[in-house]
């Protein structure tokens, strides 16, 4: 493909992701951040943790966003009595045939919405750990590979803490960035009755339009623009450097180091830079700034920077740490 033609596709994925977001805000009002985070993570081929109170919406959105793709969508609500099959799916035995036949769960959906998932117990846990970093699922000896396109967002309730399980630290790690939403403004809460009237009107109207659907290869076409972006040495240096200050944080503050635990793995770099591009390219520009990394940094590092006991005793938690750790590195 030569350049004028290279340039005419990309300007076409930008339109069809432009209309996307659009689709989106018009319909999830007052949550623009996780908008587009969701948007993010599905061009940055990552997964999601979303924490906010009940009814901000977190289904809302991404039930939206499977509405305007060429995939399908599950929900599972995470209990303390679910099981791994329950989510991975099971083998059923077929007398007729004499052999057993593995019947497919919600997890083989391209889109995954795990509601609550503190609320389910280690062992579901790990198998969402396995299908979350490795694409695949395994049941009893058999294998069975996840669609090209997985995206998995999690939820989390700040408000009720009782009878849940903390997700582990090599678990928070499998996700691309850690959201956390708050309630909306006065204007945003007034559009969203005003939505709400119109939805239940428009349910008592068996003619309603369904909003066109994205390809899903237009949404693999996009991720490999996103690859193209020019990132500049400098830039990638500094993005390094905001990721190594969070092992070695003496290099900027003595007392900065020892509210930090542990500070992120490599897996944070390449999360890291991955969001920034993705952001960059949901811009409209070929190239990643300084802010595009900074934008991004607090949901990629805020699960990946643990405080120390000390910290968490005053008060501190991964977010206050790596608003230090920006605040701290200079800019390239």
């Amino acid at each position: 493909m030569d350049t004028a033609a290279r340039n005419e596709e990309v300007s076409r994925l930008h339109d069809a992701f432009r209309a996307l977001r659009d689709g989106l805000s018009a319909e999830i009002v007052g949550q623009q951040a996780l908008i587009e985070r969701l948007l993010v993570a599905l061009l940055a081929d990552g997964h999601l943790l979303v924490e906010g109170a009940p009814g901000l919406a977190k289904t809302s959105a991404i039930r939206a966003l499977a509405a305007r793709l060429e995939a399908d969508f599950a929900r599972v609500q995470f209990t303390p009595d679910l099981l791994p099959a329950d989510l991975t799916g099971t083998e059923v035995w077929r007398p007729q045939d004499g052999r057993f036949e593995f019947q497919p769960g919600p997890i083989f959906h391209p889109l995954l919405l795990a509601d609550e998932i503190n609320r389910a117990p280690a062992k579901v846990q790990s198998a969402l750990l396995e299908a979350m970093g490795e694409r695949q699922v395994t049941v009893g000896r058999h294998t069975y590979p996840l669609p090209a396109l997985f995206l998995v967002m999690a939820t989390q309730n700040p408000i009720e803490q009782e009878g849940t399980f903390p997700l582990p630290e090599a678990q928070l790690d499998r996700f691309l960035m850690h959201v956390r939403i708050g309630y909306p403004d006065v204007s945003a809460e007034t559009e969203i009755l005003r939505l709400a009237r119109e939805r239940a009107r428009s349910a008592l109207k068996p003619d309603a339009v369904l909003p066109a659907r994205l390809p899903l290869e237009d949404v693999f076409a996009a991720r490999a623009a996103v690859l193209d972006l020019h990132l500049a040495p400098q830039l990638e240096r500094y993005l390094v450097e905001l990721v190594l200050a969070s092992r070695d944080a003496a290099r900027y503050d003595e007392t900065l180091a020892r509210r930090i635990a542990w500070g992120a793995s490599p897996r944070g770099s390449i999360a890291l830079e991955r969001c920034a591009r993705a952001r960059a390219w949901l811009a409209g520009r070929d190239y990643v700034t300084p802010e595009d990394v900074r934008a991004v940094a607090p949901d990629v590092l805020r699960h990946r920077v643990l405080p120390s006991y000390e910290a968490t005793a005053e008060g501190w938690d991964g977010e206050r740490l790596v608003a230090e750790l920006i605040e701290r590195v200079p800019l390239p």
